[in-house]
């Protein structure tokens, strides 16, 4: 097994709501006051303050990760009710909050406010981050342009954000912040360092440890980060988001170059997934036309068959997503 695609982890966002209004909650500083953290999790605040993070460790089983996952939210749910409020994994609210919710006294999340303005000042997106190790920049980057054709598959399976007409509604707010979407094609490590250096100058990046790509390499850690997923509604969907860009990153070292697909096709692929998930139509970004959302799901489960089979993870995935379909 080739050990870029050794370790794998996740960190889970989460809504904190009003259990009598369903309403999303301003309470994660008394949330997380009450949760300390383990060997296998770390907990953390987001940007809102209606919401926090629960960050594994790297894990080389899937079932250690679901381990630590479910302990994770046990952890949380027990500190929220102590607090008198719930928490759902979802990747948007049904009822968002009537206060502010971006706290003005931590400097980074106040400039992120100072900059974005009205796109994060109700800003409550949930999403399910998965790491997947690897032993250099240079790899990762090759990775990421692996994965650009995937990303909206990956959308499509965790759709777990209705509203509006569509499965995710957080992709459609996600898509508000300047460089959303499926990453462009890099030469090395260089020109993708020398990009996030160019929309910092630009002054659409915070700085050069933000960027809004459904995938990146990580800014702190030796992984590339896939961002594309809603927050998963069990532990049993993050599982299978974990499993999956593992098996990615896998078959992503051992191919060859990648078949070239368009940022625009790419990007309609991003938006149809957002819209319908896996009940509608999907884009192929290789032929570049509709096809059964579920149909694009089949491929990739073939992609990466060798990469499941590998860690005896092909039966797990394929029950996986029979739960989800």
């Amino acid at each position: 097994m080739p050990q870029c695609a050794d370790t794998v982890g996740v960190e889970e966002e989460f809504l904190l709501v009003d259990t009598a209004s369903g309403r999303t909650s301003v309470r994660a500083d008394a949330v997380l006051a009450r949760v300390q953290d383990t060997a296998l999790t770390k907990f953390h605040a987001e940007l809102a303050a209606t919401q926090v993070e629960a960050a594994t460790g790297p894990c080389t089983s899937v079932s250690e990760l679901g381990q630590a996952l479910r302990e994770a939210r046990t952890t949380l749910e027990k500190a929220a009710e102590e607090v008198g409020v719930g928490i759902i994994s979802r990747g948007t609210p049904q009822k968002p909050s009537l206060q502010p919710i971006v706290s003005h006294e931590h400097p980074r999340f106040r400039r992120v406010l100072d900059t974005y303005a009205g796109v994060v000042e109700h800003y409550e997106a949930c999403g399910c981050h998965v790491h997947v190790g690897v032993p250099d920049r240079e790899t990762g980057v090759r990775v990421l342009n692996h994965l650009r054709p995937w990303l909206p598959t990956l959308l499509a399976l965790s759709a777990n954000s209705p509203d509006n007409g569509y499965a995710s509604w957080r992709m459609v707010e996600q898509s508000r912040f300047p460089g959303s979407g499926v990453p462009p094609v890099f030469a090395n490590a260089a020109d993708y360092d020398a990009h996030v250096a160019r929309m910092v100058a630009c002054g659409t990046l915070v700085d050069r440890a933000q960027s809004f790509w459904l995938a990146r390499l990580s800014p702190k850690l030796p992984t590339v980060e896939f961002r594309v997923a809603d927050a998963a509604a069990t532990v049993d969907d993050a599982m299978l988001q974990a499993a999956l860009s593992r098996a990615l990153v896998h078959t992503a070292f051992l191919d060859e170059e990648p078949q070239p697909v368009r940022d625009d096709v790419c990007a309609a692929a991003v938006w149809a997934a957002s819209r319908y998930g896996l009940d509608g139509a999907a884009v192929d970004p290789w032929h570049e036309c509709r096809v059964p959302a579920t149909a694009l799901l089949e491929r990739l489960l073939e992609h990466v068959t060798q990469a499941l089979r590998a860690r005896d993870e092909f039966d797990l995935v394929h029950d996986l997503v029979d739960q989800r379909v």
